[in-house]
């Protein structure tokens, strides 16, 4: 985060929050720095990584639609790899352009669309196994498994997509618009880390829970935004929208 006076107002998370997630970020580069440079002397360029990050988190939502969630949660992790490694590997090349952060920030979007819809995926597919082999049903509310939790985390994990959606969107639109919208608590590395962790876990509970959470998060995170934006704008006197804004 920066240091304007934007980033330290009230909608912005606490500053001891916003100091941990910094440390980390840094910790996460700095650890990652030798394998940057191997990657640079091999020749490997941040848009092929890129690519690589979108064919892991593919691989990632097919594991997680096929019900191995354990190597879901790998790929997805070596997805997220890819995706500190593209960023360093440009600037430690010189090759840091509008046109690779658009890309990036694209396929960022887009691959956690397919982890999403994987996930989303697998609980349709065990709702529709269950209306095609009734003694499954039964068998699940003898364990206490109703069949509505199929259907109702199916539709936690649109949810969960929509707000990631909307978290990326809402910053998006502030910066169109000139306005710095750099605040937020739970952004795409919150979002991967608590996926990875409820894959690995591979309970039911866990990725529930993980999917709640994420929806959640997600949506305050972005009301977050739209109340900075809001703030700012009506503060600095700014709420005046050009045409070519609109």
């Amino acid at each position: 985060m920066s240091g304007t006076p934007d980033t330290a107002a009230p909608g912005a998370p606490p500053a001891r929050v916003a100091r941990i997630k910094r440390q980390l970020q840094d910790g996460a580069h700095a650890a990652v720095e030798p394998l940057v440079a191997l990657l640079s002397r091999l020749g490997v360029s941040a848009d092929q990584l890129t690519i690589a990050g979108l064919v892991l988190s593919a691989l990632s939502g097919l594991a997680f639609f096929e019900g191995h969630t354990r190597t879901g949660a790998l790929m997805l992790l070596l997805a997220g790899l890819c995706d500190i490694l593209d960023g360093e590997l440009a600037r430690r090349a010189g090759l840091a352009s509008r046109f690779g952060a658009f890309l990036d920030s694209t396929l960022d979007r887009l691959s956690e669309a397919v982890v999403l819809l994987g996930i989303l995926g697998f609980y349709l597919r065990n709702l529709y196994a269950l209306v095609l082999h009734p003694e499954r049903a039964l068998l699940q509310i003898s364990t206490g498994l109703e069949p509505l939790t199929w259907a109702v985390m199916a539709f936690t994990a649109a949810l969960a997509l929509v707000g990631s959606f909307m978290v990326s969107y809402t910053r998006a639109r502030a910066e169109g618009l000139g306005l710095d919208c750099k605040v937020g608590w739970f952004e795409r590395p919150e979002r991967l880390v608590l996926l990875v962790v409820a894959g690995l876990l591979r309970v039911f509970w866990a990725m529930s829970a993980a999917l709640l959470l994420l929806a959640v998060l997600s949506f305050a995170t972005a009301a977050q935004r739209v109340a900075h934006v809001h703030r700012n704008t009506r503060r600095a006197g700014t709420d005046q929208l050009s045409r070519d804004d609109s």
